[in-house]
């Protein structure tokens, strides 16, 4: 795995990509801090779907609120020392 500054990595990215092509991994920094890296895409680990059902659930035991998102919004505005 190789590291570039931002500054390198723009005036190189073509060479970073090919580097990654053959299934290196280069990190970005800045200021000597990580910030990004760039993968191959065979190696991305895609996200966990997200179970609707588990959230419908869980919106249904929520309690009903009492004013609408607007009525509180308003009353937060009209209140003389806000919020």
């Amino acid at each position: 795995m190789s590291a570039y500054s931002i500054a390198e990595a723009k005036a190189h990215l073509s060479a970073l990509v090919e580097q990654v092509v053959r299934g290196e991994t280069v990190t970005l920094t800045r200021r000597g801090k990580t910030v990004a890296r760039i993968v191959p895409a065979g190696e991305l680990t895609p996200k966990p779907r997200l179970d609707l059902a588990v959230l419908q659930k869980f919106r249904a035991s929520m309690p009903k609120a009492s004013l609408t998102s607007a009525e509180m919004m308003r009353n937060m505005r009209d209140e003389k020392d806000g919020w």
